[in-house]
């Protein structure tokens, strides 16, 4: 018996993957929308999903995604943009078209999935999680074009948190520090940047996908529907701790 219908942005992604497989396994049902249509379908097929090919900063294939959801499954009680970039630049040195790359791959995306999912969501509520990080929280040099992003998905989320709690759509957020993924290879693969970065997370360690993929799962839950405008640090104490090794 099917628990609960959930719609997975950039689900083929080491962040998307993960809670995809996790929902899967407790007898969710699942669409995914990605942009490769290969290793899309592949993980349709191990999770039973249904694959959208498209592109999450494009609103009308948000839009086909959702409805197509509702087609499938009649509802949709869950939503989660796990879609992501990192860019590792000063301002100054950041062109025109990396910074409006970076907005519509982390906010203009969430945005539209906020925006397309509610509408699905109203006859009786569910829950949309969006995917921020700790720089937005903190002041993280050469973060800030990801860090403007994600604090305006920050700041969507608590707003439509707002706006739709009266209809029982619950909003939050997660705020990852750094996450061992294809995005991030070029700094995990470093051992001199590497370890630059666990001294920066007091737990001493980088996030692994699962990490992530646990709270995004806690946050869709229907038993935690007492949460709503939140952004949730799993970061190993990035984003919020000062110790001897990150001071």
């Amino acid at each position: 018996m099917t628990r609960s219908v959930h719609l997975i942005l950039g689900a083929h992604g080491a962040v998307g993957s993960d809670p995809a497989r996790r929902l899967a396994a407790r007898g969710d049902a699942l669409v995914l929308l990605g942009r490769d249509g290969a290793k899309l379908a592949a993980l349709a097929a191990e999770t039973g999903a249904l694959p959208v090919t498209g592109d999450a900063t494009v609103a009308a294939d948000v839009e086909r995604a959702v409805q197509a959801a509702l087609s499938a499954h009649g509802r949709l009680d869950g939503a989660v943009n796990c879609v992501g970039s990192v860019l590792l630049k000063p301002a100054h040195m950041t062109r025109d078209e990396e910074f409006l790359a970076t907005l519509a791959t982390n906010l203009h995306s969430s945005f539209w999935l906020v925006r397309a999912a509610a509408k699905a969501m109203e006859p009786s509520g569910g829950a949309i999680v969006l995917v921020s990080t700790a720089a937005a929280a903190i002041g993280l040099a050469n973060h800030e074009a990801i860090a403007a992003a994600k604090a305006g998905v920050e700041g969507l989320a608590r707003s439509a948190a707002a706006s739709y709690a009266a209809r029982r759509i619950r909003v939050n957020c997660v705020a990852p520090g750094l996450v061992r993924s294809a995005l991030t290879a070029r700094i995990t693969g470093s051992e001199s940047v590497l370890k630059a970065s666990l001294a920066m997370h007091p737990l001493g360690r980088v996030g692994e996908p699962a990490d992530v993929a646990r709270a995004l799962e806690f946050l869709l839950d229907p038993a935690n529907d007492w949460i709503t405008g939140q952004v949730l640090g799993v970061d190993g104490g990035l984003g919020m701790l000062k110790t001897r090794g990150n001071a």
